[in-house]
């Protein structure tokens, strides 16, 4: 069984798709740090509910995983999923809504770009380099810090963790890459992204305002493993979304 688990919000979806919650205690979950920059990170609810995080890659576009747009196995309409950008805090952000049927797909990644009104926010610079085993790199979002009910203990700030790109061989991988696949996975340095978290940005670590974003969140074991999809090898696609 893949150990992949996608760290969507709601518990009756990750039932559904058949996704399990790991039954790690609180300190696997609670760690990390609060952040105190990401101008391009981006909060999606659901009827109006924290759901999923993700990142504004161009004025009129942001990208997050695919999974967040789906409920019961059908797809999410549009005129119930908002965006809060432009802060830290959830609460005082700006909200902004998918401009109808503006929402499309990647055919290789769990990844979605969804247009928008223009956006006055600093957006992401896009890795052109794929990752290699043994970066160490920063993943933000606004999701769960406990176990058990993550719905319970969504933050309303933004909060990072620190996790090490592994070779795509290693063990902990298993059920986050296969061989020439569009995935990485990474090892818990402080802190482990869950629910809620899903979608959001896996960032290099650099000097504020020339960091790369480098995957897209999907899913974590909520103990020690997670993964991405990388952008590098998307790069195509999203380029050819967003012009």
């Amino acid at each position: 069984m893949l150990r992949r688990v996608r760290v969507l919000l709601l518990t009756a979806l990750l039932v559904v798709t058949g996704s399990v919650i790991s039954s790690a205690p609180a300190s696997a979950v609670i760690g990390g740090s609060k952040s105190t920059y990401g101008p391009w990170a981006v909060r999606m609810l659901v009827d109006g509910t924290p759901a999923c995080t993700g990142t504004a890659v161009a004025r009129q576009w942001i990208i997050t995983a695919s999974h967040c747009f789906f409920e019961q196995g059908e797809p999410i309409a549009d005129k119930r999923i908002s965006f809060r950008v432009g802060s830290l805090d959830m609460r005082k952000g700006t909200t902004v809504r998918p401009v109808p049927r503006g929402r499309v797909g990647s055919a290789r990644a769990d990844m979605m770009l969804i247009k928008v009104p223009p956006m006055k926010v600093r957006t992401a610079r896009l890795a052109t380099a794929g990752v290699h085993p043994g970066r160490t790199v920063r993943q933000y979002g606004w999701g769960a810090t406990c176990a058990g009910d993550e719905n319970t203990c969504q933050s309303p700030v933004l909060k990072q963790s620190v996790l090490r790109v592994l070779r795509p061989d290693d063990p902990r991988c298993e059920g986050y890459t296969v061989p020439d696949g569009s995935d990485f996975c990474m090892a818990k340095v402080s802190g482990i992204p869950a629910g809620g978290d899903s979608g959001g940005p896996v960032m290099s670590i650099a000097p504020r305002g020339t960091e790369t974003l480098l995957g897209v969140f999907d899913g974590s074991d909520r103990e020690k493993t997670a993964g991405a999809g990388e952008i590098a090898r998307q790069l195509t696609w999203i380029r050819s979304v967003i012009r």
